[in-house]
């Protein structure tokens, strides 16, 4: 990589953003395509001074992370629909000082399922209901899927299910759940608690796929016990790589080199 007056940036905005796997990832497709730029992670405390940093300074692509995902969109000149239905944005786009914000989790889910399923018309369970249900949950909108949302808490369950316009169950009747397509978007079997597993075994052969956005560890105990299963399995780092992939597509109007992409992010985590 060589570094120069002409070279581009992008970058990670958030706090923390020291443990992203972002910047291994879109370094690699950088490199890959031979594009003059580099990605960078900002710690970035106070949202409002990071915009302007991405202004003043011409950053030319930002991804958006916790806990600024919905706080940025005041600050943006133009919000893509989708984003603005989701209620939050994971990536900017400078155009000369205007910026625009997108979201692309909801790609990224939606196209790790699709390398394995055809999602028009199948019937989804969603378990959550934070903001990894919500961007899937219109993911699955936009693709014409049917889902119910099924999380612990439910107040915010309801009022998320009122909003995607889907029936909302209480996780403690899980033993009843079925469907073409099962998605963890809770944090449950993340390290260090990596022996739960966020719905019974008795289940999962229910299901055809079954989907978890948790990459750490890479197969969880939910995945292992839908491997056993005979379901087609997706960890966490597909989501997460597809929603990359989108990012920059978006920023550099090229084809992203998905293999390389996917190299750099297991190489990164391990």
């Amino acid at each position: 990589m060589i570094i120069n007056g002409k070279t581009l940036l992008y970058g990670i905005i958030g706090n923390p953003v020291s443990h992203s796997l972002s910047p291994a990832m879109h370094n690699a497709a950088l490199e890959a395509l031979g594009i003059n730029g580099v990605y960078l992670p900002f710690p970035a405390p106070d949202i409002d001074d990071a915009v302007s940093g991405i202004r003043g300074l011409g950053i030319q692509g930002t991804s958006v992370t916790i806990p600024h995902k919905e706080k940025v969109m005041a600050l943006l000149d133009e919000i893509d629909p989708v984003a603005e239905k989701i209620g939050a944005v994971n990536t900017v786009i400078n155009n000369k000082g205007a910026l625009k914000g997108l979201n692309t989790d909801w790609l990224g889910a939606t196209r790790a399922l699709e390398e394995e399923i055809d999602l028009h018309g199948t019937k989804a369970v969603i378990l959550g209901a934070g903001g990894s249900a919500r961007a899937i949950g219109f993911g699955l909108l936009e693709r014409e899927a049917e889902f119910v949302l099924c999380s612990r808490t439910e107040s915010r369950g309801r009022a998320l299910a009122d909003e995607l316009g889907c029936p909302w169950i209480s996780l403690s009747g899980a033993d009843n759940l079925s469907g073409d397509i099962l998605i963890n978007a809770t944090s449950v079997g993340m390290q260090p608690h990596v022996e739960n597993s966020p719905v019974p075994e008795l289940i999962l052969s229910r299901f055809q796929v079954v989907m978890d956005i948790v990459y750490a560890p890479l197969k969880t105990r939910l995945l292992q016990q839908a491997e056993e299963s005979g379901c087609i399995v997706i960890n966490g780092l597909e989501m997460l790589l597809y929603q990359g992939v989108a990012q920059f597509e978006l920023w550099t109007g090229k084809t992203a080199p998905v293999a390389v992409m996917r190299k750099a992010l297991a190489e990164a985590l391990n």
